[in-house]
């Protein structure tokens, strides 16, 4: 049985050795191509079918990638400065620890993509769908997700200073531990949002409905709260808010 395991364990090292000696910068775009390290700055890559492709460490700076087809590919510690991917689809995307400084993601799909640990400063999402995605521990300051689609999202101990966010459905995301500081959530839907111990400093929270939200051992009470909807939130010092509380929490 040993023998087998390292017959069948020798045989997965000498593909994958295989495979990368197949794979070079080269290559045609297509879906699944392996582009690993590869410098393809200010490539043109609009519409193109990406889908599976490895694209690990790869330099995309400046590149536009409008309406490609990304989903499932892997985007790993990329570095995408600058990178255009309006209307890109990335649905389960792998973007951990990638650079997309001031990238443009407007209406794009992002539904279950990993941007863990990524940097986002002045990143521009607005209108896109961003469904239980992960964001944990991601830089993102100034950056703009206004109108967007985020349920369900991972956004804990991500930096999130000065962030746009008006307007965006925020329902069961996770901002434990965020920092919120001036972050605009005007008009935002944060239903069942976790936001314990997050930093909400100058966050200006104005007609958000923050309906069973979590505000556990924050600082709200410097956030700016104009109208808010706070029907059962749980208020920082853990009392439960009532049904009708708007503006502070009513017991």
């Amino acid at each position: 049985m040993t023998s087998f395991r390292h017959k069948v364990l020798l045989a997965l090292l000498l593909n994958l050795a295989i495979t990368s000696a197949c794979a070079k910068c080269s290559d045609p775009p297509g879906r699944g191509v392996i582009w690993v390290a590869c410098d393809k700055q200010n490539i043109d890559l609009k519409n193109t079918d990406l889908r599976d492709a490895i694209l690990t460490r790869t330099n995309f700076s400046g590149a536009d990638l409008s309406g490609a087809r990304l989903d499932g590919a892997e985007l790993n510690f990329a570095l995408l400065k600058g990178t255009t991917f309006d209307h890109a689809r990335l649905n389960n995307a792998r973007l951990v620890g990638a650079r997309l400084d001031n990238s443009s993601l407007k209406e794009a799909l992002l539904n279950d993509a990993k941007l863990d640990r990524a940097i986002l400063d002045k990143a521009r999402f607005s209108g896109s769908s961003i469904k239980h995605a992960s964001f944990y521990q991601a830089k993102m300051p100034g950056v703009d997700l206004s109108h967007c689609k985020l349920s369900g999202s991972n956004l804990s101990q991500a930096d999130l200073s000065a962030a746009d966010m008006q307007y965006s459905d925020l329902s069961r995301t996770n901002m434990s531990s965020a920092n919120l500081e001036d972050a605009r959530l005007n008009h935002a839907i944060l239903k069942e949002a976790n936001l314990e111990q997050a930093r909400l400093l100058n966050a200006d929270f104005s007609n958000s409905n923050l309906t069973e939200a979590n505000l556990i051992d924050t600082n709200i009470n410097e956030a700016k709260l104009k109208n808010p909807r706070l029907d059962k939130a749980r208020w920082f010092n853990r009392r439960l808010c009532r049904d009708d509380s708007i503006d502070d929490c009513r017991e």
